[in-house]
């Protein structure tokens, strides 16, 4: 694959990813959902956290994050630069540069989007937890937060099933259960392909990485 190859898929995944969070961000209330299908549903959220959802200590454990963020994406330019020179498998470089693409996806909505919007999820330390807001949000100088604090913004929402648990059944007896109950966006959604890509084709990319000869000019002294 080459390098303009590899740079093109990474940026196509940015634009979708940041133009999908944009709109909704700035025509849905929080909270809001729309029905696309009956499988199908756009439902903002903000997440403070990790992808799908998951919370992670707080205030200090938001930024603590946004930097592994930050520092995953350091080591993800190096590695695709390295594999690109080594000229690897295309499975592999599809997939880190899906991975990649996600990340940054994310780190942009946690770097940036505190600053450039007037509203957003904000912590309470009093309650130990992040307090919604109302109205839309929209562009401006005068942020909701400050950088590396902004929330990541979330859509995407697939119930494909929904029942409830007959009484006689452990711990969960009685309740109401959803697959899919994550909602999470484009690049949450490359991120999980990228891996399950490593983890599906594993075998062969193995294979081909085992059979990587280095260049030439790698054994010289």
């Amino acid at each position: 694959m080459k390098k303009s190859t590899l740079f093109l898929i990474v940026i196509a995944i940015l634009i979708i990813d940041q133009v999908s969070k944009i709109y909704i961000k700035t025509t849905y209330h929080l909270g809001e959902s729309h029905d696309i299908t009956s499988w199908f549903k756009l439902y903002f959220v903000e997440n403070p956290g990790m992808a799908y959802g998951w919370k992670f200590g707080g205030d200090y454990g938001k930024m603590a994050l946004t930097i592994f963020r930050l520092a995953a994406v350091g080591f993800g330019t190096w590695y695709i630069l390295k594999i690109l020179k080594e000229k690897r498998h295309f499975l592999l470089l599809l997939s880190v540069a899906m991975i990649y693409a996600g990340a940054i996806g994310n780190l942009i909505d946690s770097c940036f989007y505190g600053l450039i919007f007037d509203k957003g999820m904000i912590y309470n330390s009093t309650i130990n937890d992040y307090i919604g807001y109302s109205g839309l949000a929209v562009f401006s100088s005068n942020g909701y937060s400050s950088f590396l604090h902004g929330n990541v913004v979330d859509m995407l929402y697939f119930p494909l099933i929904r029942g409830h648990f007959p009484q006689w059944f452990p711990v969960w007896g009685g309740e109401d259960f959803e697959f899919f109950r994550p909602i999470f966006n484009i690049a949450d959604a490359s991120i999980t392909i990228g891996i399950f890509i490593i983890f599906i084709f594993q075998k062969k990319i193995s294979q081909a990485s085992a059979n990587y000869i280095k260049p030439a000019e790698e054994f010289q002294q």
